[in-house]
């Protein structure tokens, strides 16, 4: 929280982003802590350890993005967004491999990471809808997780567990990607804005659609 304040407000002050994005900034680990920290439980270890440190520091870099959403600014810095962006990519990249390494993995730095994926194509779209890059659609793409969990809530079959499937990490890496791609000013903005909301889709249809034919099972 410190880190992305302090991030945000060298942004006000040197880059002329209006004083609101201090409270972006802030949301992201605010967010990031209701939707992973009740995992602690399922963290087997007496200290954080780096791969989560690690996925904890991609977390401010993904909040001072945040401050820009909305933010004329972002128009000019649109190229370090994607420069950014790029980085965080690369830290979402490297953080497993060195829980793996360093013998640190559980089941709470992996909610934390997939939490921080969640919330990372959210402020990507955002961005790329704030700079006109794609229509209000292309907020589908972060949009999509949120909407499964509530419709879990409604419809207790949508909450059951699935098996695990690489599939998903591809379907986030390319839609990462693409939102990415969509930040850039170029002709295939849209173009790429499409792929990751298509990559979003497509992930979740499938995961819905094996729950749909199990929803008779027991529980």
């Amino acid at each position: 929280m410190l880190g992305a304040i302090a991030t945000a407000m060298v942004l006000v002050t040197s880059l002329g982003v209006a004083p609101a994005g201090v409270a972006k900034a802030a949301a992201i680990p605010v967010v990031l802590a209701l939707s992973a920290g009740h995992r602690l439980v399922d963290h087997p270890f007496e200290r954080l350890g780096p791969a989560n440190r690690l996925t904890l520091l991609r977390a401010v870099l993904i909040a001072a993005m945040a401050a820009f959403v909305g933010d004329p600014t972002a128009q000019v810095a649109s190229p370090w967004l994607v420069l950014a962006g790029g980085i965080a990519f690369g830290m979402d990249w490297l953080d497993g491999r060195v829980a793996r390494a360093t013998g640190s993995a559980s089941a709470f730095g992996a909610r934390l990471d997939e939490e921080l994926d969640a919330i990372t194509v959210v402020v990507l779209g955002a961005l790329a809808w704030g700079l006109g890059r794609a229509g209000a659609w292309i907020l589908l793409a972060g949009a999509a997780r949120y909407l499964y969990l509530a419709a879990g809530w409604v419809w207790p079959w949508m909450s059951r567990s699935l098996p695990h499937a690489p599939r998903r990490a591809w379907a986030c890496g390319v839609s990462v990607t693409a939102l990415l791609g969509a930040l850039a000013p170029w002709p295939g903005a849209a173009l790429s804005a499409a792929v990751a909301v298509a990559a979003v889709a497509g992930s979740f249809g499938i995961d819905i659609a094996w729950l749909w034919r199990r929803r008779a099972d027991p529980a």
